[in-house]
């Protein structure tokens, strides 16, 4: 008899019910990051790139890469650095830098908030450095003009003593130009007269300005100078040394030159500029 059993089909019916439950597993899995210092360094590797190379590349130091490439990020100097040494280095081995810097604010406490940029740029240091800068320029700028007013006034002053000084130092061209109309005959004559009472052992150059004016400068054989200075129309300049007299001449038509007791002339052409050098019986300029 059958009363009471169930077919197999409606046991079949009961437990179609449960083959269509989904079973607890069929859930997404989790996909888990590579740390941010491995796919760099793996990325490196797959181009073909050593430390130093994207050192040269990035213009991040080699320690601060080895640093990164092993998550270690106290070299970067804070997390502003640390995102752009990151960025850098994505760039230069061909990987997503804003994905691994996404990576790093989520395991470091975020991005930065947009309101720091404002605040850096209100805070008032800042604005008082930027005005110091004009100050401390127009300051260096002041003190340079200083300088150079008591440079001009030391030289004026100095030209004022030089043109005492060499008209003292030949009181003989002075009377020969009152005595006679023309100031350059008789100038010679004084002049060999003086040199030739110098010592035979050094070199002795004088000086007249019988042209004009001429910038001179004269220094000695150790180099040290004698003369920097105008000499003025009718002024003359006496030099001795035992081994040399070095001269330049700005305008060298306008200044007679005497060396040794030999009389050379003019030093050269007007407006020509002159650098002569005078030794011991040689009264040619060198």
């Amino acid at each position: 008899m059958t009363i009471g059993k169930s077919s197999p089909r409606d046991n079949r019916r009961s437990s179609a019910p449960d083959s269509q439950a989904v079973p607890p597993a069929a859930q997404e899995p989790v996909v888990e990051l590579p740390a941010i210092g491995r796919a760099l360094a793996d990325a490196r590797r797959q181009a073909g790139l050593t430390i130093d190379q994207v050192s040269a590349d990035t213009r991040v130091r080699v320690p601060i890469l080895h640093a990164i490439e092993e998550d270690d990020y106290s070299r970067c100097g804070g997390d502003f650095y640390a995102r752009g040494h990151i960025r850098a280095f994505a760039k230069a081995v061909g990987v997503d830098g804003e994905a691994l810097v996404a990576q790093y604010d989520a395991a470091h406490g975020g991005a930065p908030t947009a309101q720091r940029p404002t605040q850096l740029l209100d805070t008032g240091p800042i604005k008082v450095t930027d005005h110091r800068r004009p100050n401390w320029t127009a300051a260096m700028v002041a003190a340079i003009v200083a300088v150079v007013a008591l440079i001009g006034f030391n030289l004026f002053s100095g030209e004022k003593t030089v043109t005492t000084a060499g008209s003292a130092s030949a009181p003989l061209p002075s009377a020969s130009a009152s005595a006679s109309p023309s100031v350059q005959p008789p100038a010679p004559a004084p002049s060999v007269q003086a040199i030739a009472a110098a010592p035979a052992d050094k070199v002795t150059v004088k000086l007249v300005a019988e042209g004009g004016t001429s910038w001179v400068t004269a220094t000695d054989g150790a180099g040290k100078s004698l003369f920097q200075n105008n000499l003025e129309q009718g002024e003359a300049q006496t030099f001795t040394d035992p081994k040399q007299i070095k001269l330049v001449i700005g305008n060298a038509g306008a200044v007679h030159v005497f060396v040794n007791g030999k009389d050379l002339g003019p030093a050269g052409q007007d407006g020509q500029v002159k650098h002569l050098t005078y030794t011991p019986g040689d009264p040619q300029a060198g």
